[in-house]
């Protein structure tokens, strides 16, 4: 796996002040619960349990796990937008939970950005643009003067509408002027079984779940939306380094509360997590699953929040999708 460098940004969160507490100096004095908005077993709930653990341990109190998946992720971001601003529910959210939720259901009953707290960015998943060998195009630049000649001819897959693989495929269309078919498949493994045989041209896969095919040479490896190559793919290009500058995709994990969180509860939670986030164990856990740990300010995450939420609802607007 690639190096895992903590950031600056989690330095400066493990040197915030012990002074930082709660208003209430017994914060926390019972169980605390975690809202995860996806389904049990999905990579996000593997990580809310990881670091609930971490944190529980690390506050003195039991951190409760519950899943309340449904609609794309909006149950149990609801239930968090609704809980008590009290330190006692927090949530996880992910790029898809928050800043795509809107591009799929505008009629959301919160509004990812003014209804949440954000309190610490825990994780980034990269995505890398993967091509059938039989595609006539062995880089990044190639695959656009291939889709220029021919609009449309190519596809591209996704487990959805307004999956982030499939405005992945329109941001990449917007921003080079190529038009790509959507193909959008009910699961992954699917997908990858079609685009391994050559039924679907293109993909932008997870590490976990594209890297022994293209090991193999199953697959061919375009380019990574990282800003750095990755160790696992050090001879496939980064998208800025194959001419696509600001190209970004990626998945991003993070906690989150209620509106209202009282700053000191945020910053003892930061400070906790970021150094959750450092430990070995929990490093070594995530490569299994592509994640890579990263920390952030609170106000880095709702800045990042509100950029991607905007950024992913301008690349849809040309298009209508089903609300779920």
């Amino acid at each position: 796996m690639m190096k895992r460098s903590i950031t600056l940004a989690l330095l400066i969160s493990l040197a915030t002040p012990a002074f930082a507490q709660s208003p209430d100096p017994n914060w926390p004095s019972k169980p605390i619960h975690m809202i995860v908005p996806l389904p049990a077993g999905s990579a996000v709930d593997l990580v809310a349990r990881l670091i609930g653990q971490k944190i529980g341990a690390r506050l003195g109190q039991t951190v409760i796990v519950e899943d309340r998946p449904g609609a794309s992720g909006a149950i149990g971001t609801e239930a968090l937008a609704r809980a008590a601003p009290d330190g006692y529910t927090l949530g996880m959210a992910t790029t898809t939970t928050l800043a795509t939720a809107p591009v799929l259901n505008p009629k959301l009953p919160y509004d990812p950005v003014k209804d949440i707290s954000p309190v610490a960015l825990v994780g980034v998943s990269p995505y890398v643009l993967v091509a059938y060998p039989g595609v006539p195009a062995k880089n990044l630049q190639e695959l656009i003067a291939l889709a220029k000649a021919k609009p449309g001819s190519l596809s591209y897959s996704s487990v959805g509408e307004a999956s982030l693989a499939h405005l992945g495929g329109l941001l990449l269309s917007s921003m080079t002027g190529i038009q790509l078919t959507h193909v959008p498949y009910k699961s992954s493994t699917h997908a990858v079984i079609d685009l391994n045989e050559g039924r679907i041209d293109l993909q932008f896969g997870i590490i976990p779940t594209t890297l022994q095919f293209i090991r193999t040479g199953k697959l061919r490896a375009l380019a990574v939306s990282t800003e750095k190559r990755l160790e696992e793919l050090p001879d496939v290009p980064t998208f800025d380094e194959a001419g696509l500058k600001g190209f970004d995709v990626s998945l991003w994990f993070a906690v989150v509360g209620p509106k209202g969180l009282p700053p000191a509860i945020v910053a003892r939670l930061n400070r906790e997590i970021a150094a959750a986030i450092a430990e070995p164990d929990v490093r070594k856990a995530w490569d299994v699953q592509g994640i890579y740990p990263q920390s952030s300010s609170p106000e880095a995450l709702g800045e990042r929040v509100a950029h991607d939420a905007d950024k992913w609802r301008n690349v849809a607007s040309g298009i209508k999708l089903k609300e779920q």
